[in-house]
């Protein structure tokens, strides 16, 4: 239900000066952007590389995941080796309450755009520098990619606790730089929060090695929880080789017996009470010792059914259970379409396209549909005029 609110988006009046490439701080701007942020997408003369990542794309310069993650923006191209483009720039600042980048600390200060040297000009700015490692550790300044914060982190390490598969591997996702991105943005948001309080703008850090460790160890951290260690580290049910999608006739399907007397419940009601009751499994400590063989049993019953029917029979008696659905086939998905989580629309210069709404709801905002991700300066023109 809506109810009564100004019907102006949620962060109007916020000027945020976008900075960022690739996919960390882009993602932080872009969730400004939904929830009604002028974002000012500042550019080199090239664009932002992940224009050209990711492909295929329509048009040079619009890759796909350039689009999701740049939505809402205007481009501003501007050549920061020149002076009067670095006026631009200041002019800008000036005028703006947020300035987020992820250019390195020393880059960023030979251009003269450096935290103390802005404030000088716009003190009540909120400066926030995606980082890909945090002030005052030995590897503070140095790159940063996706990989190599997986790396770092040990996430690397996960795949084979649960496959056997020795070799370290990446998820295969830009995990660790959406992660960090989403961190930026409550980072941002907390800043303005506080200046709305204060009245004083400040210095924003978000490191992504970090953000990202502190994400995922919140369960990984495990037994290293205590000084001296008490166990292993890692959530032993996330790195459990049994615990995976079970086959069924047509597929494979997600199956979640999550309280351990589940795990006899699930097998009883695919047809298999005899295995299901015996005494071994009647206390708590058997359920845990007969975990292997309780998934094994599972996976037996559930190669007998259609996906369908063993999703309905789990629905019907209140077991978490889902199809397993091929990424390629994800915009087709029912409950994402009929929530209204996909929007199909026109772009500008791309044709039909298919994004994805800002996934959270509000009583008193109805959020608009976003703006469409900008050509490569496609307003310089606008803001040259100012």
């Amino acid at each position: 239900m809506i109810e009564t609110g100004d019907g102006r988006p949620m962060l109007e009046g916020l000027r945020v000066i976008d900075m960022t490439s690739v996919v960390f701080g882009p993602y932080c701007t872009q969730i400004l952007a939904d929830f009604g942020a002028e974002v000012i997408k500042v550019e080199a003369p090239g664009g932002d590389g992940f224009r050209y990542a990711a492909k295929p794309a329509h048009s040079a310069g619009m890759g796909p995941a350039f689009m999701a993650l740049n939505r809402g923006k205007k481009s501003l191209v501007l050549d920061l080796k020149q002076d009067g483009d670095k006026a631009a720039l200041r002019d800008l600042l000036e005028g703006a309450d947020a300035f987020i980048h992820n250019v390195r600390a020393e880059a960023i200060g030979r251009l003269g755009f450096d935290y103390d040297t802005v404030r000088g000009y716009a003190p009540n700015i909120i400066y926030a520098h995606c980082v890909g490692f945090g002030s005052g550790g030995p590897y503070s300044g140095l790159q940063a990619y996706d990989d190599v914060i997986q790396a770092a982190s040990g996430t690397c390490t996960l795949l084979p606790r649960a496959d056997g598969d020795a070799r370290p591997r990446y998820l295969p996702s830009l995990i660790a730089d959406k992660v960090a991105g989403l961190h930026a943005a409550y980072a941002v948001m907390a800043a303005v929060i506080h200046r709305l309080r204060t009245g004083q703008g400040q210095h924003v850090e978000i490191p992504m090695l970090e953000a990202f460790s502190s994400f995922m160890l919140k369960e990984h951290l495990g037994g290293n929880t205590f000084e001296p260690p008490v166990g292993q580290a890692c959530y032993a049910r996330q790195v459990d080789p049994d615990r995976q999608p079970f086959a069924t006739k047509d597929g494979y399907v997600s199956v979640v017996p999550y309280k351990l007397d589940h795990f006899t419940k699930v097998i009883a009601i695919m047809g298999d009470e005899e295995f299901a009751g015996q005494e071994r499994f009647a206390s708590l400590e058997g359920l845990i010792a007969g975990q292997s063989e309780l998934y094994g049993r599972i996976a037996e019953l559930t190669a007998t059914f259609t996906t369908e029917d063993l999703v309905a029979l789990m629905h019907a008696n209140s077991i978490p259970a889902m199809p397993v659905r091929d990424m390629a086939d994800i915009a087709e998905e029912p409950h994402l379409n009929a929530s209204g989580f996909f929007l199909r629309r026109e772009h500008p210069s791309e044709g039909q396209v298919v994004e994805m709404r800002e996934p959270s709801r509000f009583s008193a905002w109805d959020a608009p549909e976003p703006g469409h991700a900008p050509l490569l300066g496609e307003n310089t023109g606008e803001f040259r005029k100012r």
